[in-house]
């Protein structure tokens, strides 16, 4: 289904208005988020909405966006206007991307479902998480012909990594991105003052239960496995027994394959927990598993985490087609640098038309605008679309999109841009 231009739902909900409907979904980013704070539960919401340290990189990445005015122009006609793009052989409505977000199960049930058939009914590609709550391939069947790539992490398993590859190009996926900040997990202070993981609870774990390696990893494992296998499964830790340790253990077989009731007398669901907390990330990733990556598959690759030029070159040298700038939101590394302030010497040092994509911080069309006049060629957005779908479910996403585009749209034309290419550096001022 084609996005509807701004103007013509502009009109639909002032219209709605005269007989006392109000939209449900808030348009201001601030109202956005505390009203998806009131509707999602506490650990929810910490894994969702919080960051690294004292959380200085999310408010940093949000703030820069502050840091430069846009200068509109009069006088240009725009009674039309078309901001639809390509993108590494993709055409896309308008340069936005919903960017993967891991464990949206906690927020719902089948949220990543929800999410792909909201990016099915705009037309705007999704980003499979590697740490999904549905298997991408029934995510893929929701979507259609809609765009979508796969994100990958590399675990200790290269054949569990080639195997994520092979899935993701037979479910139709058009791009793999490797994320490479997540080698180790960050210091994410809200989440540790619940004491809250949610893959101990077996969840964010589908695209590991679901994979052939993985299980057959899990087996030998189960059954005295070779060094390597052992090596890499390690020590989980051992909690004490609890009336809550037995309701997770519960929530563990419920969120396994086959369910709580197929699960109930099987030790299978804890030690796939156990073996993924131990393999899932593997801090000795390095760029020659780029270059080889780039010799298993066909689809386009993007690195996702980049932050300074001297990387991005890197990244392009390696094999790398696209990058994608980011902090994971400031869930990494607090202090981290704002993602719009890396732009600017990234796109210097990697001119297009080679692909730079801009994630964290976007929360506007006027964000979007800034992002697109500094040099990227779309962007992603993330957290204000969990937030939607904590509000109003597949709906609450699709709203959230509607929303962020057709303020773009307006945005722009009143900037006196009609196309992307009259999106430009000229058209901003910086402080």
């Amino acid at each position: 289904m084609p996005l509807l231009q701004a103007l013509d739902r502009q009109r639909s909900i002032y219209g709605n208005g005269l007989s006392g409907k109000r939209p449900v979904i808030p348009f201001h980013a601030d109202a956005l988020r505390e009203q998806a704070k009131r509707k999602m539960a506490e650990n929810a919401w910490a894994y969702i909405d919080g960051g690294a340290g004292n959380e200085n990189s999310i408010a940093a990445n949000t703030a820069a966006f502050s840091k430069v005015a846009i200068m509109p122009r009069m006088m240009r006609p725009n009674e039309t206007a078309d901001f639809s793009t390509s993108l590494l052989g993709m055409k896309l409505p308008f340069p936005l991307l919903l960017a993967p977000i891991g464990a949206l199960d906690l927020i719902c049930p089948s949220a990543d479902r929800m999410v792909a058939r909201a990016c099915r009914d705009t037309g705007v590609p999704f980003i499979f998480s590697n740490q999904a709550g549905t298997p991408m391939e029934i995510c893929a069947g929701e979507m259609g012909d809609t765009p979508r790539w796969f994100q990958l992490y590399w675990s200790k398993s290269d054949d569990l990594v080639l195997s994520f590859v092979r899935r993701a190009e037979a479910c139709g996926c058009r791009a793999i991105v490797l994320t490479v900040d997540t080698t180790l997990l960050g210091w994410r202070t809200r989440d540790l003052a619940l004491a809250y993981l949610p893959f101990l609870r077996g969840m964010g774990i589908a695209q590991y239960t679901s994979d052939p390696v993985f299980m057959d990893l899990l087996r030998k494992a189960s059954g005295g496995a070779p060094a390597d296998v052992t090596a890499a499964a390690g020590q989980a830790p051992r909690p004490a027994i609890t009336l809550t340790t037995i309701a997770n253990l519960l929530r563990q077989k419920s969120h396994h394959p086959g369910g709580l009731w197929k699960n109930l007398f099987s030790k299978e669901p804890l030690e796939a927990v156990r073996l993924f907390i131990n393999i899932y990330s593997n801090p000795a990733l390095s760029w020659d598993k780029v270059v080889w990556l780039r010799g298993q598959t066909q689809l386009p690759i993007l690195i996702k985490g980049i932050l300074c030029a001297e990387d991005a070159i890197q990244a392009a040298a390696s094999g790398a087609d696209g990058i994608i700038i980011s902090n994971h939101g400031g869930r990494q590394v607090d202090g981290a640098i704002p993602t719009l302030d890396a732009l600017g010497p990234i796109r210097k040092a990697l001119p297009k038309p080679f692909p730079v994509i801009l994630d964290s911080g976007i929360r506007s069309g006027s964000d979007m605008l800034k992002a697109l006049a500094l040099g990227a060629d779309a962007v992603l957005l993330g957290r204000p679309y969990a937030y939607g779908l904590g509000i109003k479910r597949q709906e609450g996403v699709k709203e959230v999109i509607m929303n962020l585009v057709n303020d773009f749209e307006l945005t722009a034309r009143l900037a006196g841009c009609r196309n992307l290419a009259e999106i430009d550096e000229a058209l901003l001022l910086t402080n």
